[in-house]
């Protein structure tokens, strides 16, 4: 994969967002213009959650724009953490939007307050699930080619409205049929769906924040080849955080103590070099060299005596 910069990072994520952005400003218009000729609550809500997703783009906006500032005396270790804190935050409305959703079916159930909405407003809703699914893929697959959890929460965001235009287009074709119900018991579904992505981000977002790991095999896939390596006796210790959008790696080898300062140093930017290869989100590689006796406190037990 490829190695982004941060500035060409921030470019994707930006075009991807304007074009989103555009279409969420002509989606509110039509949505909420056509509920209110239309007769249809669900409509009118509908367009409201669409207005919604302009707030998180241009939150990621932010994010994104932050995360690729360069390194600085008070953010020493950069700024891509401010992508985990929009996606965190991302989350929490994309949560609390699901269960609003909620509420407002069981509401609906309870009161019997069903609507019949004109006919026409069934052909927006299908407009709106087309246009809907077509940012969440573009945004996905922009997420996942940068690796930014904001712009995979603001993905899934466009995916509840497309959820959502689904409900109110079940509940228009159920009040034409006869069958008011079906508008708020579909939305009751897209609630668990939608709180269920919100908590599934919202998890890694906090992951993120708290420096978690990344996958064991990768860890592992790093160690096998560090240690072919010529003159690398043991990896002795290797720990991933990541740190937004990228990771950083701090690892500790195991070499013969008689080797020179020069080549101990060599050994060490090897290692570094093939790890930065070997993955592009790798931001930054740390590697401590230790000499492998027995005797040094600094080497484990498994590691191999001093060749002579």
């Amino acid at each position: 994969m490829d190695r982004l910069k941060d500035q060409e990072r921030l470019r994707i994520g930006n075009k991807i967002i304007k074009i989103t952005i555009l279409l969420n400003i002509l989606l509110t218009l039509v949505k909420v213009g056509a509920g209110i000729l239309g007769n249809s609550k669900a409509m009118i809500a509908d367009g409201l959650h669409s207005g919604s997703d302009i707030i998180t783009s241009i939150g990621v906006i932010a994010g994104m724009f932050f995360a690729s500032k360069p390194r600085d005396e008070k953010h020493q270790y950069g700024h891509e953490k401010a992508e985990s804190l929009t996606a965190f935050l991302l989350a929490i409305i994309l949560t609390l939007v699901g269960v609003r959703i909620g509420y407002e079916s069981i509401k609906m159930i309870l009161m019997h307050t069903y609507e019949n909405p004109q006919g026409y407003t069934a052909v927006i809703a299908v407009v709106s699930i087309f246009i809907k699914e077509y940012q969440f893929r573009i945004t996905r697959d922009a997420a996942m080619k940068l690796n930014s959890n904001a712009l995979m929460s603001d993905a899934w965001h466009h995916r509840s409205d497309s959820l959502s235009s689904i409900a109110v287009l079940a509940g228009i074709i159920g009040a034409k049929l006869g069958y008011t119900f079906l508008d708020p018991l579909a939305g009751i579904g897209v609630s668990l769906i939608v709180i269920k992505i919100g908590v599934q981000i919202l998890t890694a977002s906090i992951d993120e924040l708290m420096d978690a790991s990344i996958e064991q095999e990768k860890i592992e896939g790093f160690i096998e080849k560090i240690e072919k390596i010529e003159d690398v006796m043991k990896v002795t210790d290797l720990r991933v955080r990541k740190h937004g959008s990228k990771a950083c790696v701090d690892i500790k080898i195991c070499v013969n103590p008689l080797l020179s300062v020069v080549e101990g140093h060599t050994i060490g930017e090897r290692a570094e070099d093939l790890i930065l290869k070997e993955d592009s989100m790798i931001k930054e590689v740390i590697v401590h060299i230790d000499p492998c006796e027995e005797k040094k406190k600094n080497c484990t037990d498994s590691c191999p005596k001093t060749k002579n």
